[in-house]
């Protein structure tokens, strides 16, 4: 009771009674509220996961497939271990997926390593097209795998379900040590309003 004759001294009357209205038309005043429910949705779905490739010393311009090794096994859509990962875009986003080395491919055992994908045309797997970025029609050849951070981008337009391999083309030509050697790739699925 104290504080609001100490605001009434301080407005005046007339100050008062018109703060005493506004907080009263605030209070009734009719409010609507709109509610917003979110669904996350999966474009990109990883196949296989990993791979043994015997890699043989001299091995020039050799091809390797993820998977499958020496030859690309026939796309077999229930069984995640005949592709390496698979892009599903619907009518309002299209994707670019980033193909990326975690680690820079040792060039004193290989004069070239350089990575590309394929994919299922629903009989055998054809070259996919890579873009040096996200967005963009600048296309790449390849990832270089002798060079640290070289990455690439396969784009897949709205609507479509597409599967992934990945072929890789080797040269171990350099030295002769059997020592086993671990390549990982990393794929990155990017959401996106055009290419």
């Amino acid at each position: 009771m104290k504080r609001i004759k100490k605001i009434r001294a301080i407005l005046g009357v007339k100050g008062f009674l018109c703060l005493a209205s506004l907080i009263m038309i605030a209070l009734s005043l009719v409010t609507y509220t709109g509610t917003i429910t979110m669904t996350p949705t999966i474009q990109f779905t990883t196949g296989a996961t990993s791979d043994s490739w015997l890699v043989y010393i001299n091995d020039v311009n050799e091809t390797r497939h993820l998977p499958g090794g020496f030859s690309e096994p026939p796309l077999n859509m229930s069984d995640p271990n005949t592709f390496a990962f698979q892009v599903v875009t619907d009518a309002n986003k299209v994707c670019a997926i980033r193909i990326e080395l975690t680690s820079i491919i040792n060039s004193s055992k290989f004069s070239n390593f350089n990575i590309t994908a394929k994919y299922w045309n629903g009989t055998t797997w054809n070259n996919e097209t890579l873009y040096d970025a996200a967005t963009g029609s600048t296309m790449k050849p390849y990832i270089d795998g002798l060079i640290l951070g070289d990455t690439a981008y396969l784009h897949q337009n709205i609507s479509t379900t597409k599967y992934y391999s990945i072929e890789v083309v080797y040269s171990y030509d350099l030295v002769d040590v059997t020592d086993q050697i671990s390549v990982t790739l990393q794929y990155t699925p990017l959401p996106q309003d055009s290419f």
